[in-house]
């Protein structure tokens, strides 16, 4: 079972630097009307599937936090067997996903959290992309690590979309901001300190919020 936590709220891109990831997992899904990172996705719930993406795309599974809040119990059992520890958000039901990304935050930088230090960077993605692509993951930790960049985002005919990586450098401003609004608002705020990998890819942009959302992505992969 994954540990958990109640949270409030200068790297370098070396070769060996190690990145981690936090996945944003603790909304009510109130237009899905049922928990969607536990729908299932080939085979397995939605959420471990995104956990899964981002591990085989290079992100430490010991570094990984998944950020829970409504069902937690069950989006923790979803865990098990992962490495990836939960952090909840004692505030999510007032759908603030930039409120999860800074509990994410705080806790992948907690070495008394994580068994040890800290990563160099995190992708941060969403619970419900489970069409996350490894190769897009790659990708933007490559163009990391040979850009010494502080933010990278995979971009699709000109829209950005996830995973975005965060180096650790901008994480104490990600903490200290207003926890109001999604990960969308700091990429405006810092649109100068952000770099892009353009990816021929749409997954990046899709993400699954209804029934219809839900029935239209698993006929895509058919």
């Amino acid at each position: 079972m994954a540990n958990s936590l109640s949270g409030a709220g200068g790297t370098f891109a070396a070769g060996g630097a190690r990145v981690g990831a936090v996945v944003l997992a603790a909304g009510m899904s109130t237009r899905m009307g049922q928990p969607k990172q536990l729908m299932l996705w080939d085979g397995k719930p939605m959420v471990r599937h995104v956990v899964d993406a981002l591990v085989a795309g290079g992100a430490e599974a010991g570094a990984t936090v998944v950020v829970v809040g409504h069902e937690r119990e069950k989006v923790e059992a979803a865990l098990s067997g992962s490495k990836a520890k939960a952090a909840f958000n004692p505030d999510y039901a007032d759908g603030s996903m930039l409120k999860s990304l800074q509990v994410g935050v705080a806790a992948v930088q907690s070495p008394g959290f994580m068994g040890g230090p800290p990563p160099d960077a995190v992708l941060v993605a969403l619970g419900d992309q489970p069409q996350i692509k490894s190769e897009v993951a790659q990708a933007v930790i490559a163009h990391w690590r040979a850009s010494d960049g502080e933010i990278v985002a995979p971009r699709f005919e000109g829209r950005r979309g996830h995973p975005i990586l965060f180096a650790r450098s901008i994480w104490p401003e990600i903490l200290a901001v207003q926890p109001v609004g999604s990960p969308r608002d700091i990429l405006n705020v810092y649109s100068g300190r952000v770099t892009y990998v353009d990816v021929d890819d749409d997954s990046i942009l899709r993400d699954i919020d209804t029934p219809e959302d839900y029935r239209q992505e698993t006929e895509r992969r058919v």
